[in-house]
């Protein structure tokens, strides 16, 4: 079992607990922001408030692609709505995670879940991520 499942199905996980399974260079790609994450207290936050706004669910899947690759599969409801993610987490040589890539759906379910990550995070992580520019380049 990959530690970030075990670690989520243990209970409320901490952005603490999450932190020591990150590696420094981390970064998180996620459907609900327009680019990569990067930064270990930044992305241990985003993972510990996921946890606990998401809702309930369980993980039916896990499959090791290679050694340092695993895709796990969660479902649950929020809301009263199922939500479904997908994911494949890259880990480095110390066993540390250095990316994770996650898909989410139904878009209905998604944007309940987006709009409860935005107002619970809206002050930790900068505009630019939540939203795209409006200035044309």
């Amino acid at each position: 079992m990959h530690p970030l499942r075990k670690l989520r199905e243990s209970g409320k996980a901490t952005a603490a607990q999450v932190r020591e399974l990150l590696a420094e260079n981390i970064v998180f790609n996620s459907p609900i922001l327009v680019r990569p994450i990067e930064g270990r207290d930044a992305i241990a936050a985003i993972f510990a408030q996921s946890s606990s706004t998401r809702g309930s669910g369980t993980y039916t899947a896990e499959f090791k692609l290679d050694e340092r690759t695993t895709f796990l599969r969660w479902v649950g409801t929020m809301d009263g709505h199922k939500i479904e993610s997908l994911e494949i987490i890259v880990d480095n040589e110390q066993g540390l995670i250095q990316e994770r890539t996650i898909a989410l759906r139904p878009y209905p379910a998604v944007k309940l879940f987006r709009d409860s990550m935005y107002e619970s995070l809206k002050d930790k992580l900068p505009p630019d991520v939540w939203e795209y520019s409006t200035t044309l380049q």
